[in-house]
């Protein structure tokens, strides 16, 4: 059996230490600490390395600099408002961007509350015991946890006064419209908003700005000096079509480049290679004609075209989340030898109902009516499990990959025995 690193190990490795032999480091033999001694360096001089959360392959390790301290300030003392007196809770672990994010709300003399464990698996409502008892006012709740609470219902009590909430703010992969419909019915005094950002800005790029009408789905307005446009194939701005958002000019929050990429080169091509000059974020989105709000659609990758329709994979989600048998879905494009597209819907039932013919044309029905019948999967089929990441996002990139056939990398899954239900499908086979 190979032997685990002991402490001496991983301090004789110089590329880490345990925080006790670290604060040791600044205090002289004689046991005095010297005055902290302040260097100024350049704006661009690297601080902090955050990764991605690895939904398109192995996470990237992105370097930032001091201009990940404007961006708190910008989107969230600017947007949200904040001010001393204000106590954020934020669900999310520490390998998140929004771990570093939240916890440079410091610079802005905010109060965090920290809790260890998971914001559901300890007791039913010990989420909102949290917000209550430390009178939280703005909270951070992934899409994902909302979905489980509604799941699990597990609800606030008429016990727990919540009166001192002003935003519960969520984001970090798409927030769906029955995100929205069960935080208002739970606290309805409360707005639930949706936030755009990420590891690459090292916070919000269109932010809930709480001085103008919010509309569910939508994303009110891009910070202050961020100029967010969506393009076309062509590299055109486009309004009411759906397209690849981007970051048109300068950023000062926006990341220094790749660690190890000598050269810049996997940074530019990542990032700047699709339309030249200018940052591609990797999503899709829609800005609304009427309202000018930005809606988050999907990864880049992640988008579908069938019979000419192009689509992302939320706008199925929000038709399948609304069937109370379904527990979990994930929808792909599988192509065939002329590349043509179509989408393949999977799902994972909820204990104690089955899959059948009535539910497919049920659904098959529901999708037609809320989009349009190009939007309608040309196959639904059952799956055991759907494969997620670390940081809890569905592994589309993968399952696209698998049932066409194509090489991939499950090192980011964290379950990876849900790879097993992809294989040689029999519905899927001789396209």
């Amino acid at each position: 059996m190979e032997k685990d690193h002991d402490h001496n190990d991983i301090l004789d490795d110089l590329v880490s230490c345990f925080l006790d032999e670290f604060l040791k480091l600044g205090i002289e033999k004689d046991g005095s600490i010297p005055p902290i001694k302040f260097e100024q360096v350049s704006f661009s001089h690297p601080v902090v390395i955050n990764y991605t959360s690895g939904t398109t392959g192995l996470p990237k390790p992105l370097v930032h600099g001091t201009g990940a301290l404007i961006s708190v300030s910008n989107g969230f003392f600017i947007n949200c408002d904040t001010d001393r007196d204000s106590a954020w809770l934020s669900v999310s672990p520490v390998g998140w961007a929004s771990w570093t994010i939240f916890a440079g709300l410091h610079f802005l003399g905010q109060e965090l509350v920290i809790y260890e464990g998971s914001p559901y698996y300890l007791t039913p409502t010990n989420m909102w015991d949290l917000l209550a008892k430390h009178k939280v006012t703005h909270t951070y709740i992934p899409p994902s946890v909302v979905d489980e609470f509604q799941k699990r219902d597990y609800l606030p009590s008429k016990s727990h006064d919540l009166s001192s909430l002003k935003l519960i703010l969520s984001g970090g992969s798409v927030v769906k419209p029955n995100n929205y419909d069960f935080m208002k019915k739970i606290i309805p005094h409360v707005l639930f908003a949706n936030s755009y950002g990420g590891t690459e800005t090292m916070g919000v790029c269109i932010a809930t700005e709480m001085s103008l009408p919010a509309f569910k789905t939508e994303i009110n307005a891009p910070c202050l000096g961020t100029c967010m446009e969506v393009l076309d194939e062509s590299g055109n701005p486009v309004v009411g079509e759906l397209g690849e958002i981007v970051i048109s000019k300068p950023l000062p929050s926006l990341c220094l480049g790749l660690w190890g990429d000598e050269d810049g080169s996997i940074f530019r091509e990542k990032y700047f290679s699709k339309y030249k000059g200018i940052f591609a974020m990797g999503d899709y989105g829609i800005i609304n004609p009427i309202t000018k709000n930005w809606r988050i659609v999907c990864r880049s990758d992640e988008t579908l075209k069938q019979r000419g329709c192009r689509f992302g994979s939320s706008e199925i989600y929000n038709v399948v989340d609304t069937f109370p048998e379904v527990r979990d879905s994930v929808c792909v494009s599988q192509y065939n030898k002329e590349l043509d597209e179509r989408a393949i819907l999977f799902l994972k039932m909820r204990d104690g109902y089955k899959f059948n013919e009535d539910l497919v044309s049920r659904m098959r029905t529901a999708i037609a009516q809320k989009l349009t019948v190009r939007h309608v999967p040309d196959v639904i089929i059952e799956t055991r499990e759907i494969p997620y990441n670390l940081n809890d996002k569905k592994m589309e990139i993968i399952v696209k990959k698998i049932i066409n056939k194509l090489p991939y990398n499950s090192d980011t899954v964290v379950n990876p025995g849900s790879l097993q239900y992809y294989y040689e499908v029999p519905e899927l086979q001789g396209l």
